[in-house]
């Protein structure tokens, strides 16, 4: 029974805690067990909170022996933390040097709201540098692997969260979405991930990479349990002043239409610049199997067009690194995490430099050095000014694609999981990772990834992406639900139970 608890989803160890045919405490170890045992081999983990966890859980487990109504429909149900959301009192990286040994005093709000709604946090996993990047590979501590192909990336930023529901160590798990860090690690790993509205969910206690882009959302393995997860952390926060002063949608009555009712007389938009060149063709294969899924189930489907979409990619590389300049200048070792060069004799400006130098990647330099330039003098207006120019102009094209649409969809991701050391020294080629997710991205809305099949070139998963308008989540959960629905019911299995078994157990 051990082992078969992680398999199930969270919605349905959320039902078995309750009726009492397990304990959280039960559910706990069992995946502690799983993270021991696989986790050498994906490295989806940076910390395992063993104790921390065991006690949440307990905690759980008495409160309903007392008969407390239990704070939440996902108490006792274990979670994956994101190593760039801090929790008091655990160490947090951001998969950086620079931040070795920092051990935060006082949680994210997020991490308050998963808290004080009995979820169980199983520990910190793995990221690119403080979310740089669309492999993980840009980690200070190793490459997570793909659970799929373990010589195979799992995305990113967010790989880790992904690696670990993909490989059945956690049934939930928290990610960051900046230009596709929750989408395209869901997509490459048959998971589902969700980028809520811009300003959804509080990115209080968050390290800020871009702060005009940076959203946490939810993931999981279902639909049903992506959206418990989003009304656990979403809603209205005071310390976030870019903050939504809005109702949490409710999502999980989204879902629920959606199962029931499905797709029919919905209008759903295929954005014709993000299924064309660059893309894999056993993605797009899936994606067009997809969209004749949700025409099957009722729904309109209408070509749009998004004419300033092409620019996106190059709007984002000079938004996102201008504001990563501003953010991580913040790292200067005069405060906390790493400090090298201070042998009494060396100006602070000395250790400063010394310690960028060893404790940043050469992806985060990278960007840093573009960022700085980009925001020059003289070159502000040219460079950063014309990127915001540009993102003006794709939030028009949504704003008139969703008069002709309730969502849009696209692949969630150009190509399938590709090969751990195949792009990392090819910035370019790896960017391109992002030429689906980015568009959403700047225009701050609502957007997620769903398990779309198989693709028939590679054998690895293809996710499919949902967009809509700001503050539509519920209209992209529904869909996402009633394909879910269809997919399951036409080929009898969900696509995160069609991996084969691997050598070292993670299937």
């Amino acid at each position: 029974m051990t082992a078969e608890l992680t398999r199930l989803g969270a919605s349905a160890l959320a039902e078995a805690i309750a009726s009492g045919q397990s304990s959280a405490e039960e559910v706990t170890r069992a995946h502690l067990d799983r993270i021991e045992a696989v986790d050498e081999a994906v490295h989806a983990f940076l910390h395992v909170s063993t104790e921390s966890a065991l006690d949440q859980a307990r905690a759980v487990d008495r409160a309903r022996a007392l008969g407390d109504a239990p704070v939440s429909r996902l108490a006792g149900v274990p979670l994956a933390l994101k190593d760039i959301v801090v929790q008091a009192g655990v160490p947090a990286t951001a998969g950086s040097k620079i931040l070795e040994g920092w051990i935060p005093p006082y949680d994210a709000t997020v991490t308050r709201r998963l808290v004080e709604a009995g979820v169980v946090i199983l520990g910190k996993t793995n990221l690119d540098e403080f979310a740089m990047g669309s492999s993980t590979e840009n980690s200070a501590y190793g490459p997570t692997r793909n659970p799929w192909d373990l010589s195979r990336i799992p995305g990113g930023s967010g790989g880790g969260s992904a690696a670990a529901l993909a490989a059945f160590e956690a049934p939930l798990a928290i990610g960051t979405d900046t230009g596709g860090s929750i989408r395209q690690p869901a997509a490459v790993t048959g998971t589902v991930g969700t980028k809520p509205t811009y300003g959804g969910v509080s990115r209080y206690g968050v390290i800020a990479l871009a702060s005009s882009l940076d959203q946490v959302g939810p993931c999981a393995r279902t639909v049903l349990d992506t959206a418990l997860l989003h009304e656990v952390i979403a809603g209205h926060d005071p310390l976030d002043s870019t903050s939504i002063p809005q109702p949490v949608p409710l999502v999980v009555d989204a879902v629920r239409r959606g199962q029931a009712d499905g797709v029919a007389g919905m209008r759903i938009g295929v954005v014709s610049q993000l299924r064309g060149k660059g893309y894999q063709a056993g993605v797009l294969e899936s994606f067009d199997a997809a969209v004749a899924t949700l025409a099957a189930a009722g729904a309109d489907i209408v070509e749009v067009d998004c004419p300033h979409f092409e620019y996106a990619l190059a709007a984002y590389y000079l938004i996102l690194p201008s504001e990563c300049s501003s953010n991580l200048a913040r790292f200067d070792a005069m405060r906390y995490g790493l400090r090298v060069g201070d042998d009494g004799t060396a100006s602070a400006e000395e250790v400063m430099s010394r310690t960028r130098g060893a404790g940043f990647g050469a992806e985060v330099k990278r960007r840093i050095i573009l960022g700085t330039y980009a925001l020059s003098a003289g070159y502000y207006d040219a460079y950063y000014g014309s990127a915001q120019k540009v993102r003006t102009l794709i939030k028009q094209d949504f704003e008139k694609a969703f008069t002709a649409a309730d969502v849009l969809v696209s692949p969630a991701s150009p190509v399938t999981a590709f090969a751990i050391g195949e792009k990392v020294n090819d910035p370019l080629a790896m960017y391109l990772n992002d030429l689906a997710t980015i568009p959403g991205s700047l225009a701050g809305i609502p957007a997620m990834s769903v398990p779309s099949g198989i693709a028939s070139d590679t054998g690895l998963p293809v996710g499919l992406q949902i967009m809509g308008p700001a503050l539509g989540e519920e209209r992209i959960y529904r869909v996402a639900a009633a394909f879910e629905s269809a997919y399951v019911a036409a080929h009898h299995r969900s696509v995160p139970d069609a991996a084969p078994e691997l050598e070292v157990g993670v299937r």
